[in-house]
This record gives structure tokens, sequence and C-alpha cells, in this order.
């Protein structure tokens, strides 16, 4: 029941996070933003409009802007006299008009050209492609007969800002005038229409109307329709013998109907969401602390295991058998990490395979005294080996081929070349060792299912931490408490199990006893048969050449021995094994297994009204503003 309940609350959560990110509109254009918008518009007694729009625009890496106008002689018959100046703090800069549509404007021109069947568009160039500016343009017009002209009143009916506007503004404002002095102010009847909702539009004088809006976001429209007295209009191509403010009246109170309706449903669906997030979070809130109080209970049930015998070091291999891979992993326990390891375990059992000859080295120096090391491959391993030792002598004989022996170079450009098999490789390997080890008692699958089960639950428990810091801090707060449980919990949990625990302290005091031996004050050193074992696994744990510094100073002559049992240590002191090769076949594994499971690159994407990508192609005609 508890989970039903989790995940309805999640779904919820996530619809409220989808509504506040998409609840404003995200397609504005992050090159530009208009700190204001001004429209200043003269109405003329033929019926045309003169326009002054001015722009305080933030520019980033844009070389020119656009003005779209739809062509519709319904509305309007033409619009001419264009003109563009910048105005940035007392520069009055007009810009040189030329006759010729281009899609980058050269800086400091512009055109007013009608550039399809179905459009007329004004663009001036910026010159900002690799910059950003703060500046101020003058862009002026007429309209011709924008004005229809009935018996008893004349009528504007303009959208000054359209839908296809894709530009943010902060503020945008208007001044309209009249031909003429109304004999009252109330003669003049306006509406505004915007889809915000959050505009003011009065008649101010007897011939002055004017509008503001604050916060406009892209994708919206702003309109602004009026009536006034039908003799303040001496002609105009759009007569019409007809009365029209009862025409009028009935649609915008129509209008006005449902934007009230909508405000309203606005203001209750806003007050409908806060109490649905509220009750949402409050309701997330418990179930969590439920969740505390269960993970609180699992913690206070779990019991660490410790080792039954504590050790300083430890003198012997706590076992033969145990591969070079699970000494590492019960030693470093890498449950979510064991690829990084893979390099020198992978080193570690190629030494084990010569100890116990599997494969054989060899070593060649050329004319300039280098040396060539190179890999014969002697015998199968399939019924004597341990699979995840068996894999790798497997890949060996793979590399080596028809040949009878290839060169370490030669395998590491075989490793760099086939990264599918590597990454099988490893993941068999994992699979391989943690299997081997269940099967010795030493490791519990089961706990370690729960390990990684907590270890994934912390990690969403504290990236949820932060996606709720700012807007539900309650949520917040019961999220980070219960990654830190999880956290507790996961280093608690025994996923070795007690014997594994025994044998881990034992690797770890002989790994110990590796780096210390020179120290100690020993009677009996250990035979150098002995030290050939340990340097699998001092190989595997990574201190290998530590061993070898201290392998010389117990035996001065070790470089010149070469007696039964000890061609690994010569070979290793020869070829700098434990360090060169070791890291070049780390590096190798390293590199083919990143090239077979990540990578990838980044893609981008074009858009934003108003300006023209700096890189664009002609024929990216799309990306215009359109008001």
């Amino acid at each position: 029941m508890l989970k039903k309940v989790r995940k309805i609350l999640i779904s919820i959560i996530i619809t409220l996070i989808m509504y506040i990110i998409f609840s404003n509109n995200v397609n504005a254009s992050s090159h530009l933003y208009l700190e204001e918008l001004d429209f200043n518009v003269n109405i003329n007694e033929d019926g045309s409009m003169n326009v002054v729009e001015t722009w305080l625009i933030d520019i980033t890496d844009t070389n020119t802007l656009y003005k779209d106008f739809e062509l519709d002689k319904d509305k309007y018959s033409s619009i001419t006299n264009v003109k563009v100046k910048e105005i940035t703090d007392g520069i009055n800069k007009n810009y040189t008009q030329i006759d010729e549509e281009m899609y980058h404007v050269t800086k400091d021109c512009y055109y007013g050209l009608k550039i399809d069947s179905n459009t007329f568009e004004i663009a001036w160039g910026v010159g900002l492609d690799n910059d950003t500016d703060t500046r101020k343009y003058e862009i002026s017009y007429t309209v011709n007969d924008a004005i229809s002209k009935y018996n008893d009143y004349a009528e504007l009916y303009w959208q000054f800002v359209g839908e296809d506007f894709e530009i943010n503004a902060k503020k945008i404002e208007g001044v309209i005038t009249l031909p003429s002095l109304a004999s009252n102010k109330d003669d003049i009847k306006v509406w505004g229409h915007t889809e915000g909702l959050n505009g003011e539009i009065y008649a101010t004088e007897a011939n002055k109307i004017e509008f503001t809006l604050n916060h406009f976001y892209s994708g919206r429209y702003v309109e602004i329709r009026t009536l006034f007295p039908t003799d303040m209009i001496t002609n105009s191509n759009r007569t019409y013998n007809k009365d029209r403010y009862e025409e009028v009246v009935k649609e915008e109170t129509k209008w006005a109907n449902e934007a009230n309706f909508k405000r309203n449903w606005e203001k209750t669906k806003d007050t409908i969401f806060q109490c649905l997030l509220i009750i949402a979070i409050i309701a997330f809130v418990i179930v969590y602390i439920f969740k505390i109080i269960k993970y609180a209970k699992k913690l206070s049930s779990l019991k660490k295991y410790t080792p039954e015998q504590e050790l300083d070091y430890f003198r012997e291999l706590p076992s033969k058998t145990t591969t070079p891979g699970e000494a590492v992993y019960i030693l470093q326990e890498p449950y979510n990490s064991f690829n990084r390891y893979y390099g020198k375990i992978f080193t570690a059992v190629l030494l084990n395979l010569k100890l116990r000859k599997y494969i054989d080295f060899r070593i060649e120096k050329n004319e300039k005294n280098k040396e060539k090391i190179y890999i014969s491959y002697l015998k199968d391993g399939e019924v004597t080996l341990k699979k995840d030792e068996n894999d790798i002598l497997k890949f060996i004989k793979s590399a080596i081929g028809k040949k009878e022996e290839i060169e370490v170079k030669d395998l590491e450009k075989y490793i760099k070349s086939h990264s599918t098999s590597v990454e099988r490789l490893i993941k068999n390997a994992k699979k391989h060792i943690e299997t081997q080890l269940t099967k010795e008692k030493s490791l519990s699958k089961t706990e370690q299912e729960e390990y990684l089960k907590y270890s994934s639950n912390a990690s969403v428990y504290y990236v949820m931490t932060i996606v709720f810091l700012t807007w539900a801090f309650p949520v917040s707060i019961v999220m980070f408490i219960n990654g830190i449980l999880c956290s507790k919990i996961k280093k608690r949990i025994n996923v070795l199990t007690q014997k594994g625990i025994n044998e881990k302290e034992k690797w770890k005091g002989l790994k110990k006893y590796m780096e210390d031996f020179s120290l100690l004050n020993e009677k009996e050193i250990p035979a150098i048969e002995v030290w050939e074992e340990y340097l699998v696994y001092a190989t595997a744990f990574g201190i290998a050449q530590k061993v070898l510094k201290q392998l010389k100073e117990i035996y001065p002559n070790i470089e010149e021995l070469d007696t039964i049992g000890t061609s690994c240590i010569y070979f290793m002191y020869h070829t700098n094994f434990s360090t060169t090769f070791s890291s070049s076949i780390n590096s190798a594994i390293s590199t083919s297994y990143s090239s077979a499971t990540g990578g990838g690159g980044g893609f981008s994407g074009g858009g934003g009204g108003g300006r023209r990508p700096v890189e664009a192609a002609e024929a990216d005609k799309k990306y215009i503003i359109n008001i």
C-alpha cells in the first residue's frame, strides 16, 4: 500500500514540476532581450498612421535584427517611409537604406521591402556577430490605410506585437495620438488584447491613448482596438457605409467575459495548484518519514562483521587457490568500481599464468638495446584454471592467433581494437569472481544486491535533496535524512561473510607485510620462490614496484638471479614489467572499455526570432521576427 501511495505522490510531484517548467514560454531567443519596447503612433486624417518603435535591447552574437508584417489588403494597403537609426547613449546615427534583401544585412544598413507575396520585412545590421552590447534603435514607418472609417466611428484595430515575436520584453509601452481632439474623452473607446491579461489601456486625454504591459513573454501578442469620432478622418480608402459601434461592443463584451472568466480561472487555478502542491508536499513528507523510520529500524538491526582475529601482518598466502581478481575483490570490495582495478588484475593474472606455465615471456633486445617483450601460449587451462583466469588465457590465445608469440605492443593494439571483447572480458570477470567467492562462502550474493540497492537509493535521495531544495524545503530535508540512512545501511551490510571478512584481514595483513617487510627485524626471510607468488598479488594490489625495491635491499644481487623458480622476478627486474607493461596494459584496457561503453558528442538546434544566426545558411529564412 505504501509503495502505491509513494508512486502516486511521485507522479503528482513530477506533474507539478512540469507545470512549473512549462507554464512560462521557453522559446525566447537567449541572444536577445528587450529592456523596453515603446510605440509612438500618430494617426493621420487620411487614415494612415506614422509609427515610431524604440527598442532598448540586449544583444549577443547577432548580426541582423528583423521585423516582419503580414501583408493583408483588408487591414492596410502598404508600408512606406521606413527608416532605422541608432540612438544609443546620445548616438544619433541614421542607417543607410539598401534596396535588396540580405540574409545578413551589412552593419549600419537597413531595408524595408516586400520579400514575398505575404511578407513585408524591415531588417537592419547590428554588427555584433561575436560580441554583446545593449543598443537603442528607432524604427519608423508609415502604415497606409490603417484606419477603417464608418458612419458612426473610425476604427484602428492593430496588432503591435504578434504571436511569432520570439523575444521576451521587460516592458512594452505605447502612445497613440489621434488627428484631433474629441469633444469628450469618453467619445474614445479603447480595448487591449493580450494573452497574459496583464496590461492596461486608457484614453488619457481627448486625443491620446496610452497602453502598457509588463513582463511580456515570447509567443504571446499585444493588439489595440480603438473607436474614435469618425469626423477625425477626412478620407480613407477603407470607408464603409454602416455603423460600427454596436458590432464592436458586442464582440468586445463577449471577449471581455471570456477574458474575465479566464482571469478568474487563472487565479483559481493558481490557488488549486498551490493547495495541491502543499498537500503533495505534506503527503510526501509523511510517506518519507515512514521511510526514515523503516531505514532507522533496518540500521539498528544490522551488525557489521569484524575479523575473528585482528592481524598486523600476515606472512603467507591466505589461499594458494585464490585468483588475483578474487584477492582484489575481497580486499578492496569494489562492488561499484570493479573496472578501474581490472588493469592490475589482468597484469597479475599474466604473471600467475607464467608461474603456472600456461604462458611464457621472452625478452629480445634490438641494436639500440631496447627491450621487446613477447608472450607465447603454452597450454589450455579449461579444466585446471578458474573461469576469471581462464578467460584471460583464452583472450591471449585469440590475440596470438596462429603465430607462435605476440609482442606486447601488438597485444596493446589488439586490446584497443577489440573493445567489445574487452568489455565482455571485464563484465564476465566480475561475474565469475562473484560466483566463485559465493561458492566458497566468502561472499553473500543476496547481501551484495542489498548493498547495491541502498547505494543506488542513497544517490537518488541526494539528487532529490538538491531538486527539492529551493521550492519544497521540507521534502528536501526528509530526502537528505533518507540518503544519510541509506548510506549508513550500505556501509553496515555484510557483503562479505564472516569467512570473507577473516580472509580480508589476512590479505590486508599480507599486503602490509609486503609493503613493510624490509623494515621488520625478521629472523627468517621467505624464499625467492615464495616472493614470486607474493609478487603476483602485489601486482594486483598495485604495490609491485615497492616490493621489488625492498627485495633488492634484502637480496642485493637479486637482479643476477635466474635459478629455479626465479624467472618471474628476473623478468620483472629486467623488463620493468611491474610499471611499464602493467601501466600500458591498464591504459589500453581503460581506453578500449571507454570506447565500448561510453562517449558521444553533442548536438545543437536553431531557433530564436528577431535575429539571423551568425553562421546560418541562406535557406534558413524561417528565423525571423513576426509582429
